[in-house]
Parts: structure tokens; C-alpha cells; sequence
């Protein structure tokens, strides 16, 4: 049975949600739509906000998936298919005024509604689950994302220093797609190992945003510490800054106890994304960069 995977987001300002009116389907929902082709959920959760009300938001707290059935677009088909969409609670960047939307074919209206007058406004029962959920999350956490860098070349291939080993051709392709993933999180910190590999990881989305990319000696193979990480990873959920940490393999266990969580045993280009308030760690979630 085919599967249709989209993604949306439970947008709040206070004590306000932000919802769209379909006029296809008379009712009233959150900004949510499919995937592109290629395109990562979390890149695609944005995006749909963004084209649906005209508001740039960035993630936060993950909720629970819907899974539901639909028609296919193919009418000729008279089978359901299964539709998954992935929902995050998000927040506003920038200005918050939906007054100049133009009504369109696929939404023609974003209003801002209290959550009490939202719970009977929505249509889908399941929509009021996932509005539930999102009123039940604190207001303010923030992220740091913990992300092994993209596929380099191999040891048996370089000879000179370790430290000046690239990515390969796929590596770069993950680091481009990685930034659209970091741009989704509104990630304004950005720590890496000094060894080149890790540095271009995050170079496409330095650049894309404008911000610099902080090395430290102490997160590559080389010098990293059980001291040196712990620093590190102290420094940054003690700040008030959405921040990404680029190692290694071999330094993640450190990373991760000094989390207080388990190794998830990332794989190159993959990155384990931790929501936490005052240094606690409220919930995690997984993406591999393709």
C-alpha cells in the first residue's frame, strides 16, 4: 500500500496557534504539506509554514506522528493510501502578522486563535490531539544538535595529516543538504572539531546563514578529552544559543555521557537533535542526512 509522507508544524505565540482554513476540504488544520522530492521533513515543515501563512518559523519539540488514510491523488485508484505527517511545535521568527495574506485556492485564511477557541475550531479530531500535545510542552527550550560530519575519504587513501582529510564528493552533498536541516532548527552557534573534514560539514550552512563556524582543538580525535568535551558540551546547554556540535566517532561517547544519554551510534552525516531546558533533556530525535 502506497505511503504519503508529509510534514507540518504546531506554530504558538503565547497563548495563540496559528491555523489555515482549506477551502478544497472545508476545514480548519495546521500548516502541513508533502515532501518534495529529496527534500528532508524538517526542511519540508518549514517550508510548508512558510508557503502557507508567509511566516518563517523554526523548529522545536517533536510531536507524536499522525497516521491516517486518504484518497491517492491517481482518482483511477479506488485503494487508500496510508499517509503519515511528522509535526513539530514551532515558533515565529520574525514578525508574526498575518494580515497581509492573500487568500489562494489552497488556503484561504491563517488566523491566529487561542488555543481554548482552537481545540473547537479544528475539524480532525486528530488535529486536536496533536494541539493537546503541543499546549502541554513548556514554552521555551532550546536545541543542540550533536552531529558526526559527513562521509570523508577513507585513512588507507590519505597520507598526510589525518587532521586535513575532506569529505568526499557524497560528504559535500550531505553537508549542502545538512544546511536546509540546520536552517529548520534557526541553529545560531556552530561548533566544530578543527579537523577539516568536520569544518566542512558545516561550511555550506556558515555561509548560507553568515555566521562563523568556532573550531576547538578539543573536539578532534587527536586532543579531545573526557575534559576537554565535557567543557564544551557544558558550555554550549548553558548558553542561550541553538547550537550544532560537529565531531567525531570516537569522541561522540564522551558527547553523549556527558548528555547523560546513551550512544546512538550515529553514522556519518547523521545527527541525534536534543531538546533541553536549563541544561535538562526534555526529548531527542534522529535524522540521517542522505
Amino acid at each position: 500500500m502506497p505511503v504519503i509522507t508529509a510534514a507540518g508544524v504546531v506554530v504558538r505565540s503565547k497563548d495563540q496557534v496559528l491555523l489555515v482554513h482549506r477551502p478544497k476540504y472545508d476545514d480548519w488544520s495546521f500548516p502541513k504539506g508533502k515532501l518534495d522530492r529529496g527534500e528532508h521533513i524538517t526542511a519540508c515543515a518549514v517550508r510548508e509554514v512558510r508557503e502557507e501563512t508567509g511566516l518563517d518559523v523554526r523548529l522545536g519539540l517533536p510531536l507524536a506522528d499522525q497516521h491516517y488514510r486518504v484518497r491517492p491523488v491517481d482518482k483511477r485508484s479506488v485503494k487508500l493510501a496510508n499517509k503519515v505527517v511528522h509535526y513539530w511545535a514551532g515558533r515565529v521568527v520574525g514578525d508574526r502578522d498575518v494580515s497581509g495574506y492573500r487568500p489562494n485556492a489552497e488556503i484561504d485564511e491563517v488566523r491566529w486563535v487561542p488555543l481554548d477557541e482552537a481545540a473547537t475550531l479544528l475539524t480532525h479530531s486528530r488535529d486536536r490531539a496533536t494541539l493537546a500535545e503541543a499546549a502541554a510542552l513548556p514554552n521555551r527550550t532550546r536545541t543542540l544538535i550533536v552531529l558526526r560530519h559527513a562521509k570523508a575519504r577513507s585513512r588507507e587513501h590519505w597520507h598526510p595529516d589525518d587532521r586535513l582529510r575532506p569529505l568526499l564528493k557524497l560528504g559535500e552533498g550531505q553537508a549542502e543538504r545538512l544546511a536546509h536541516v540546520l536552517a529548520a532548527y534557526d541553529i545560531t552557534r556552530l561548533v566544530s572539531s578543527s579537523s577539516t573534514r568536520c569544518v566542512q560539514t558545516l561550511t555550506p550552512y556558515a555561509e548560507a546563514c553568515g555566521r562563523p563556524v568556532s573550531t576547538l582543538d578539543g573536539l578532534s580525535e587527536e586532543d579531545a578529552t573526557p575534559e576537554s568535551v565535557l567543557i564544551s558540551v557544558d558550555t554550549l546547554l548553558a548558553s542561550k544559543k541553538r547550537a550544532v556540535l560537529c565531531t567525531h566517532r570516537p569522541v561522540l561517547p564522551d558527547v553523549f555521557s556527558t548528555l547523560g544519554l546513551a550512544d546512538p551510534q550515529l553514522e556519518p552525516g547523521q545527527m541525534l537533535v536534543v531538546h533541553h531546558r536549563r541544561g535538562e533533556v526534555l526529548e531527542t530525535e534522529t535524522h540521517q542526512i542522505g
